[in-house]
This record gives structure tokens, sequence and C-alpha cells, in this order.
């Protein structure tokens, strides 16, 4: 991280007390603290050779294409939960953000809000857990920032991603391009982030353990697109879930969206978990899923390109675009009727990402 990198290569008389120290204000003061921070915590970690330009920004070469920038602030509570944890879910959402533009994603930022108190054995383990996400996909954070609040004015720590990709020269993806006669896709189950991230906060045991889906989709979006170029839309179902997804796109494209119950892919302990907790699937969110639609013609060779990959075997046709001037989306039901799949109404579950 720049301003983390150009405090760097020092060295301290006093290591960093990485098993029982806790951030304090001194942390956030720019002085020897925050230099000792820098160097012994967030570059130990997340080292790379744009990080090491030391200055307040990050230099690098732009490819040819389409350039496209994403940024997502992060305040889940529990900070770690079955799955993955608050730095894994930084990198992956903002990965994925860029890369339902078809964009292969290059570069990434991280900016921390510590709060005083934290315990810096809590905080080496999301940065040593941000960096292994980052190196799985090949994505690393170049750039960054770290701020420390008074004990009470924060919650542990929140992490602000921004990200920058590149869109091949040949695709145009993007959030209005569906079309009445598409096909509609999903990568695989639903709900499982949101059930684990509940399940986690309310202490809540079940006979399978139900983990966060987070995971980065980027190159099972490259797969796809590799296999057909003309993919008229991508998203990820996070907070408001498939359902307020389908609402977003529906209303975009000017079109409706019908869906089939039967066809979606619920795991039969987030079914459960849901029954128990009052919840729908369709509204619970996601962190490794997405939502394509594409032509008729092409979407049983996307099924099968999806189902190839390892985060797509589970992925399944659900619905199809329909002309609707009051761009509805529907869902025929499990017992031959149809009902309204609305907007998501409040908050169904907070600091969920």
């Amino acid at each position: 991280m720049n301003e983390m990198s150009k405090k760097g290569r020092k060295r301290f008389t006093v290591p960093l007390n990485l098993k029982t120290g806790h951030i304090d204000m001194s942390h956030g003061s720019g002085g020897r603290a925050s230099a000792q921070l820098i160097e012994e915590l967030f570059v130990k970690h997340l080292d790379n050779e744009l990080l090491r330009q030391g200055n307040d920004n990050a230099q690098f070469s732009a490819p040819a294409g389409r350039m496209v920038m994403s940024t997502d602030s992060h305040v889940i509570s529990p900070l770690f939960f079955p799955g993955g944890d608050i730095g894994s879910l930084a990198v992956h959402g903002t990965v994925n953000d860029i890369a339902m533009s078809g964009a292969r994603p290059l570069y990434l930022s991280a900016g921390f809000i510590l709060e005083e108190g934290f315990p810096l054995a809590d905080l080496d383990r999301i940065v040593a857990s941000m960096a292994a996400a980052a190196r799985e996909a090949g994505v690393p954070v170049i750039t960054g920032d770290t701020k420390v609040v008074e004990k009470g004015k924060g919650d542990g720590v929140f992490i602000n991603t921004a990200g920058v990709g590149v869109v091949p020269d040949g695709l145009d993806i993007a959030g209005h391009n569906a079309q009445p006669g598409d096909v509609v896709l999903i990568s695989g189950t639903i709900g499982d982030h949101g059930v684990a991230i509940m399940s986690s906060r309310e202490n809540l045991e079940f006979e399978t353990t139900i983990e966060s889906d987070s995971a980065a989709l980027h190159t099972l979006i490259a797969a796809m697109t590799d296999a057909v170029p003309d993919i008229h839309c991508l998203r990820d179902p996070t907070r408001g879930g498939l359902a307020t997804t389908l609402n977003e796109l529906a209303h975009q494209s000017q079109v409706g969206i019908r869906i089939r119950e039967s066809d979606l892919p619920v795991k039969p302990a987030v079914n459960a978990a849901c029954e128990l907790l009052g919840l729908d699937p369709l509204y619970v969110a996601n962190e490794g899923k997405l939502v394509c639609i594409c032509p008729a013609e092409h979407a049983e060779i996307l099924l099968a390109v999806m189902k190839a990959h390892p985060q797509g075997e589970n992925a399944a046709i659900i619905g199809e675009v329909i002309e609707d001037e009051h761009h509805f989306v529907q869902m025929e039901t499990g017992f031959g009727g149809q009902r309204i799949v609305d907007w998501l109404a409040g908050e169904q579950l907070p600091r969920i990402c």
C-alpha cells in the first residue's frame, strides 16, 4: 500500500506485538508507530513490485481495451465467518464487480479504517487472508491507506477496496442489454453467503456446516466469454440476493423476467435454515455466484462451460426474458401458480458484506 510502503523498509528496535498487541491512536499518526504497523504487518503480507514504488500512487501501464473501475466498502459482521472473512471478501467483491463487465481485473487498492483497541492478531489474520485471496486471483493490491478512529467510533475494522480492469475488444456486457427471448442462468446455489453469516452471527448449528460461497469469479467469466462473446448481461447477486438483481436487470433493460421455482438451485441445508430464520433464499446475499443473460441459442453452450468450471458446477438455466411494459420479475411456483418477485423491501440481513 503506497501510503504504507513509502514509510517502509525501516528496522525497529522492538518488533510489533502481533500476538497480544492492539491498535492504538499512534498507529494512525503518520509517525514511527504507523511506519512499524505498515512495514511489519501490511507490507509483510501484501508486498509486490508496484507496492514497493513508494509513492502516493501506483503507476502501471494500461493494456489495450476499455478500462473499468469499481469500488466497494466492507462492513461485515462478524469479521470471520465459515468460508471466509472480511479480508478475502474485500478482494472477491471488487474483483467480481470488475469482472461482471467481462473485464480482466488488473489491480486493487485497499483502505483500512481501524478502531482503537482492535487486536493486532486479528488484523494480521485479516491482511494475510486478503493477501492470499489476491494471490489466488492474480490481482495484487498495489496501493492503499490506513486510518485509526477512537474506540467506540468504529467496529473493529472497515475495508474499502477499489479495482481496475480492462475489457477486451469485442465484448459489450451491460445491464441494459437483455432482450425478450434471452435465457437466464445462475452459476450455482443461492443464499449460501447470507445464511453462513446469519448462522455465525446467531451461533446457530445445523447438521451440515453452511459456508459462504465467497470467491473470485473472473476465471469463470473468462471461460464463458471465450466460448460465447455474445453474452448480454452479467451481474453478481450480492445484497438483496437473486430477486433484487433480476429486478435491477429488468428495469435497466426495460423488459420482464420469468423464472421457475423448480429450477432454482438451493442447498437443502440453506433452505432449511431460511425456513427456520423466516428468510426467502431469493433475497439472501451471495458472494460467489453470477447471473448470466444470453441469447437462447447460446444457453446450452454456456451452461456446459459453466458446469465444467469449479465455480459453476451447480449452474442452471432458471428462466427467460419476456416482454413486459411493467418490467416485473415473475416466478412460476412449485404448485403451478405465479407470483411477482418484487424488490427487497427494507434490509433482510444488515452488515452482510
